[in-house]
């Protein structure tokens, strides 16, 4: 199978001959990774088209953190943070994903028009999410998760780490399926850093090939992840800072594109459309 053929359409989208590249505007105060700078929502609609500019194919706004040890926000400030950039951002043409685990908030970025709802539990966190999403008709990223990591990094324990999250994914997008959303409109994500140390996150990205066995296009989230910290780590074990971490995360995009993922997402997007279309360069050189 080509790797083109690899990164099949997802129904509901436009169509890249490339890996796409989604960048991340957190409009939150606590994000590991920009710390707040997008909290206000006029800064972060021009954040998000400022990504637009730089390449970014589609833009992810989320109102909470993932982030190992954060703790949740209610869902109306969730609402607050996250629908008026959503309308903002839509509003300038720009294809915008919502990354939430909470259904009314996907159906209201919908409505203000989102395209995409990229929900880390992958529909687990709230059981209306895939309702939701089916009655919307929006296309559905399925993230291999094991829970809220608000004690820490819970459940990262794994006698064969690919094996595990191949075969966790593919029950969950069976559930998805069941509950209504089209096998064309599932997108999967193996949760990098989510319940998974560096170990694991690397064997994953060494195994994208048993991933796209699960029959739907690829979303790779590497950027700024502590594994990279970990494979960047100095002599004396110094970890970079997340902000650090971006030609990294372009090298991961880079590996990702290669073996066909469907999108990568990352904050710093100049770098990675740089590395998605060098890679799509050589593939096309191969196919000649």
């Amino acid at each position: 199978m080509s790797k083109q053929n690899q990164r099949t359409h997802v129904a509901g989208l436009p169509v890249w001959d490339r890996c796409a590249v989604m960048g991340v505007v957190n409009v939150t105060p606590d994000s590991f990774s920009d710390g707040g700078r997008w909290f206000d929502t006029t800064v972060a609609i021009k954040h998000g088209l400022d990504l637009v500019a730089e390449g970014a194919d589609l833009v992810d706004v989320g109102g909470e953190s993932t982030r190992p040890g954060a703790t949740r926000v209610d869902e109306a400030e969730e609402l607050r943070r996250v629908v008026p950039v959503v309308r903002g951002l839509a509003s300038e043409g720009v294809v915008v994903s919502v990354d939430t685990m909470r259904a009314s908030v996907a159906e209201q970025a919908l409505a203000a028009g989102a395209a995409l709802v990229n929900d880390v539990s992958g529909g687990l966190a709230d059981p209306a999410m895939i309702p939701a999403v089916a009655a919307a008709g929006a296309p559905f990223v399925v993230m291999h998760w094991r829970g809220l990591l608000e004690g820490g990094n819970v459940k990262g324990v794994y006698e064969d780490v690919v094996s595990e999250v191949v075969d966790e994914l593919h029950a969950r997008v069976e559930a998805v399926l069941e509950g209504g959303i089209a096998p064309d409109r599932v997108i999967v994500d193996p949760g990098l850093g989510f319940s998974k140390d560096a170990e694991h996150d690397l064997a994953l990205l060494a195994r994208l090939d048993r991933l796209h066995g699960l029959g739907h296009p690829l979303l790779v989230a590497a950027s700024r992840k502590r594994f990279l910290g970990r494979v960047l780590a100095g002599p004396e074990g110094t970890v970079p800072p997340a902000r650090e971490r971006d030609a990294a995360t372009a090298a991961v995009s880079a590996l990702a594109a290669h073996e066909g993922a469907w999108a990568v997402r990352v904050h710093e997007v100049r770098a990675t459309a740089d590395a998605v279309r060098v890679a799509r360069a050589v593939e096309g050189a191969r196919e000649r």
